[in-house]
């Protein structure tokens, strides 16, 4: 009997065998991380009017056949278009069994490329969601917002975590824990989750950040440490601790708590309050057991936020209180962890673009002795639903 919890990857594999996730072509390895299973883009995009959700009692093919505008074969590789909404068929599909439930999101690199890339099912009232006894196919909706990039079947952007019961840890066990092993330096600032601030201190170079350029080439996702930053990016750099965010502008900053996600847990990004200003922060939000961790080889490690601003310039400052990371139970320790013997692109990671830039310098990653987070000072507060400031995670 599968205990609750967030399901590791040993149990992944079972349920691959089962039936219960299934593929074609056939699942592999790679796809399985320690608490999450990678999905592959398949070999068509649909590109769509609009983005959409199936609705009760529909498919997502008869939304499809609505609403397609043209159709693009991934076989050997193929521009999405930046501005444009695409519908892909992923290979993978499910069959649920009852109590066992399911969330997506994209994979940190997905979210640092500001590629927006969400997970749609037949029959789904909302985006990432999948519910107990789902059984059908997956579908990612992916709308390039800053670049137009190069992808192919078989890539993975998005990423599906399953859940038995509740795993979702209380404040009053958030508390305990930290207390055990601390997931923070000094003073945890727990509600509804673990809070973290941004980091704009001024460094040795006074650099804080990247903003995307609004006119760039394409980037090809399989090119890793291809391309020149400077060509797609502008350095932030602020000697006040602040910087004023612009509408419809992307940036990439840091958070200024180095975190640290124990063996038997994970944890997802959310917002910090409902109302924390006009910006999002958490795109790709999926945090595996070991991310940071000593026992994983961490230190700590910061979180990279994938910032973007709405409707009106708003100031961001140093120490402003800007996400939460909600902690989950494990219903069991991962065979493997994040860092420890994986590919972790982003384990002890300081301020860091998607893998496929290269930059001339990095902030290097604070250990886990950052100073806490400040209360966020009397400012007006707007729906951070409704605004689009996340740390992501892994690639």
């Amino acid at each position: 009997m599968i205990q609750s919890g967030v399901l590791p990857a040993q149990t992944l594999r079972a349920l691959i065998e089962q039936g219960a996730i299934a593929a074609d072509p056939a699942i592999i390895p790679a796809q399985v991380q320690p608490a999450s299973l990678d999905l592959r883009l398949g070999t068509v995009a649909y590109r769509v009017r609009a983005s959409f959700l199936a609705g009760h009692g529909a498919k997502v093919a008869d939304r499809i056949a609505e609403f397609e505008m043209h159709r693009v074969d991934l076989t050997e590789g193929a521009v999405l278009e930046k501005g444009c909404v695409y519908v892909i068929p992923l290979m993978e599909r499910l069959a649920l069994p009852a109590g066992i439930t399911a969330v997506a999101n994209a994979k940190s690199s997905t979210g640092r490329l500001d590629l927006l890339t969400r997970t749609i099912t037949d029959g789904g009232a909302e985006f990432d969601r999948i519910p107990e006894g789902y059984t059908g196919p997956l579908y990612a909706e992916v709308c390039p917002r800053s670049f137009s990039v190069l992808v192919r079947a078989g890539q993975r952007l998005n990423q599906i975590r399953f859940r038995a019961g509740q795993a979702v840890l209380s404040d009053e066990a958030l508390k305990t824990l930290h207390a055990a092993d601390p997931l923070v330096s000094g003073e945890a600032v727990i509600s509804e989750g673990l809070g973290f601030s941004v980091d704009l201190s001024p460094g040795k170079e006074d650099l804080v950040g990247y903003r995307a350029k609004p006119h760039t080439g394409v980037v090809d996702l399989d090119r890793i440490g291809h391309y020149p930053a400077r060509d797609f990016w502008e350095e932030l750099r602020t000697t006040e601790g602040r910087i004023i965010l612009d509408p419809g502008a992307f940036y990439i900053l840091v958070s200024r708590e180095a975190v640290t996600i124990p063996p038997d847990y994970a944890a997802e990004m959310a917002p910090y309050l409902a109302m924390v200003g006009e910006f999002r922060v958490h795109y790709a939000g999926f945090f595996d057991p070991g991310f940071g961790h000593a026992s994983a080889g961490g230190m700590g490690s910061r979180g990279v936020l994938e910032v973007r601003c709405h409707e009106a310039p708003f100031v961001l400052e140093h120490g402003q209180v800007v996400g939460r990371l909600v902690y989950e139970r494990m219903s069991e320790r991962p065979e493997t962890l994040y860092g420890a013997g994986l590919q972790s692109n982003y384990q002890g990671q300081g301020l860091k673009l998607a893998k496929q830039f290269r930059t001339a310098s990095q902030i290097p990653s604070k250990k886990i002795t950052a100073t806490p987070p400040q209360p966020v000072r009397n400012r007006t507060q707007t729906d951070n639903a409704a605004a689009t400031l996340p740390p992501r995670k892994k690639g």
